[in-house]
């Protein structure tokens, strides 16, 4: 057992000794309970492991010294070791070999000092001597510090830094480390080598626990709220991981990785940063200050293999009448938004609709972060660009849409319209580059429109609202609206076509919609898909002109 003394000025000692393990904090159910506004509440953990008695700090929010350092990882303990906490401490007595019990002994003032035992067999606060999640971070944080030292990793060019050459010898190095914390007791000698081997070099190098995540096919989405909490979206529904990052450092080293190699930066002066990995999956990250509990991470996954119009009706997306008609409206050039909340599936099927675009036209494609996947061979993509660190350079999608026009484009494709860059989009639709299409937030086919007023009054041109809106029907002819339920599933909940003016205001009609009836037991949304039987005004054009459009697609 281990004999400890918890010691501040003015009070009377307190002895304890430790069986297996103890947690020292300010909480209640801290084994050895410290109350002083310095110590957090789970502070430090001593515990026995190969023979030898360890100290760890806990990530505390003021640190731990050790004889007058400051505690850095795990670290053996001897007889005379001092640890600090706040205006406490801890004096190390010593080990009882066996585990004998021993008296109470006086303290200097003549005082009977206060003695506990924890962390034996009928100790109520007895704990696995297993490593827990915050002692695992101590040690990678203790590897990872020692790989910088012997590798120099800082020094290393982030867009070289996760190759073969320097993964083998970071692995080399982290064995080498293994080893040592081994041999001195520091890490159990049965601990997995492997695992620990591969989540180090992971942090150091890749994208530390976001690694088997991205590789996880059947996750759309990984959500980092905070360096223990990591959220994915797996079947349209949100389930937390076990994964964790060993620090907020590690977590912002990796978004350093991600943000670098494209040119992007965050910091304080930019705490927020869109960017996109190398296969293509889109990236948001929020830092402090503006994120009050520590770096956040979104990272929106798209299927390595782009999906197709048979891939969205086996999903139940949408029906085969409905392809039919996309295909013929975009084939035939018609001006289409699709519209939907944050989530919805827009641009998966704005990447799957471009697939119906003829592989002899130039196409142009413009983004925030590029996203789009398209299939042909004459195909420009733009991207937009933030201010560098004077505040200055940034490239706006309003200007690169500006730009686009002078380019010698059949179809333009925005990513998505969030601001003044739908006028100049509306303006293209209306000159000559039909069969263009885009993507906004709106949660149904008129709120899409009010949204497109909207954003053309952001442009800056003080336009009459009647201005606004036949600018909006003379250019739009399709708003597909897209939902996510609450099962998850994604559905092209209306295909409208755009008709005209009545008076100041623009008339709709549904070609398609879709109509739930209910919810089956195990939570899934019921519906059916129905063509309303109206046939849109551009197909009696079509006809007119002797292009033949099934009739059966509308019945």
């Amino acid at each position: 057992m281990l004999e400890i003394e918890i010691v501040k000025q003015g009070e009377q000692v307190r002895r304890a000794t430790v069986e297996v393990q103890c947690i020292v904090g300010r909480s209640p159910d801290a084994d050895v309970r410290i109350d002083d506004g310095l110590c957090s509440r789970r502070h430090l953990r001593l515990y026995r492991q190969g023979g030898a008695w360890l100290a760890l700090d806990l990530n505390s929010s003021n640190g731990t010294t050790y004889n007058e350092r400051p505690l850095s990882g795990p670290t053996v303990l001897t007889a005379g070791d001092r640890l600090r906490i706040g205006t406490h401490e801890i004096l190390v007595r010593g080990d009882t070999i066996g585990g004998q019990g021993h008296e109470t002994p006086q303290d200097q003032g003549g005082h009977a000092a206060g003695h506990d035992s924890f962390g034996g067999p009928g100790s109520q606060h007895a704990l696995s001597p297993a490593l827990d999640a915050e002692e695992q971070d101590g040690i990678k944080r203790e590897i990872h510090k020692q790989l910088l030292d012997e590798l120099d990793l800082k020094s290393i060019d982030l867009s070289k830094l996760d190759t073969e050459e320097v993964r083998h010898k970071a692995g080399d190095a982290v064995r080498g480390i293994i080893a040592g914390l081994k041999a001195h007791g520091t890490l159990d000698a049965q601990a997995d080598e492997t695992g620990l081997l591969k989540e180090v070099i992971d942090e150091a190098l890749g994208l530390g626990p976001l690694e088997p995540l991205l590789e996880d096919a059947t996750v759309s989405e990984v959500m980092v709220n905070a360096k223990d909490q990591i959220y994915i979206e797996r079947d349209g529904r949100i389930e937390r991981t076990p994964l964790r990052f060993s620090s907020d450092r590690a977590m912002l080293n990796v978004v350093e990785r991600i943000v670098s190699p494209i040119g992007r930066r965050i910091d304080e002066g930019s705490p927020t940063v869109d960017a996109r990995l190398r296969d293509g999956s889109r990236v948001h990250v929020i830092i402090p200050p503006l994120a009050i509990k520590g770096p956040t991470i979104t990272i929106r996954k798209f299927s390595r293999r782009p999906y197709t119009i048979d891939d969205l009706i086996r999903f139940g997306t949408m029906t085969e009448k409905m392809s039919q008609f996309l295909r013929i409206a975009i084939e035939t050039r018609k001006n289409i938004v699709v519209s939907g909340g944050t989530g919805s599936g827009k641009t998966t099927l704005l990447n799957v609709l471009s697939g119906f675009i003829p592989g002899d036209e130039r196409i142009l494609t413009i983004e925030d972060a590029a996203e789009l996947k398209l299939v042909q061979p004459h195909v420009v993509s733009l991207e937009a660009r933030p201010a560098n660190i004077e505040g200055r350079g940034a490239i706006t999608i309003r200007e690169l849409v500006r730009n686009a026009l002078r380019m010698r484009p059949d179809r333009i494709i925005v990513g998505e319209c969030r601001g003044g860059e739908a006028l100049d989009m509306l303006q293209a639709m209306n000159t000559g580059h039909d069969g263009s299409l885009t993507t906004l937030h709106a949660n149904g086919p008129r709120d899409a429109l009010s949204r497109l007023e909207t954003m053309v009054l952001m442009s800056g041109m003080e336009l009459p609202v009647r201005a606004i809106r036949e600018q909006i029907w003379s250019a739009l002819d399709l708003i597909v609206q897209q939902t996510r339920f609450r099962d998850g599933s994604r559905r092209i909940a209306a295909i409208t076509e755009v008709q005209g003016m009545e008076g100041d205001t623009i008339v709709l009609q549904d070609v398609f919609s879709f109509e739930m009836s209910g919810t089956d037991s195990a939570g899934k949304v019921l519906g059916v898909f129905r063509p309303t039987g109206f046939v849109p005004r551009f197909v009696e054009e079509l006809r007119a002109h002797h292009m033949e459009v099934p009739q059966d697609i509308f019945t």
